[in-house]
């Protein structure tokens, strides 16, 4: 219980310091064209400012909280891998790992949590 609550701290502390997602650094510094801006709007990936575990914290592109994806956040990969929680084979957590976790159900927070 102890190691899940770790997992939870560090995953929302470094949440807290993470853009969402963008494929570089540089990137995030400039204004996003509306294309982006509007498949945000739509879901695909929350904005940093949102509440870790809360229905606005997904990530639509990998269907994971958006706090704890990995593949838009790279800086959260030390954390997972510190907890033991990392799949090398995938590049994953294993808490994430579907193909490791067949019927492994990743479920978004319903609206108001």
């Amino acid at each position: 219980m102890m190691h899940r609550s770790l997992i939870v701290s560090l995953l929302a502390v470094l949440s807290l310091a993470a853009p969402a997602c963008s494929k570089d650094a540089g990137e995030a510094a400039k204004p996003e064209p509306a294309a982006a801006q509007s498949a945000k709007q739509d879901g695909a990936h929350a904005p940093s400012t949102v509440k870790p575990g809360s229905h606005e914290d997904w990530c639509g592109e990998h269907a994971v909280p958006e706090s704890q994806c990995t593949r838009c956040n790279p800086e959260l990969v030390p954390a997972f891998k510190a907890t033991g929680d990392w799949c090398p084979e995938h590049g994953l957590p294993e808490s994430q790992c579907l193909k490791c976790n067949p019927g492994l159900k990743i479920v978004r927070p319903p609206k108001g949590s």
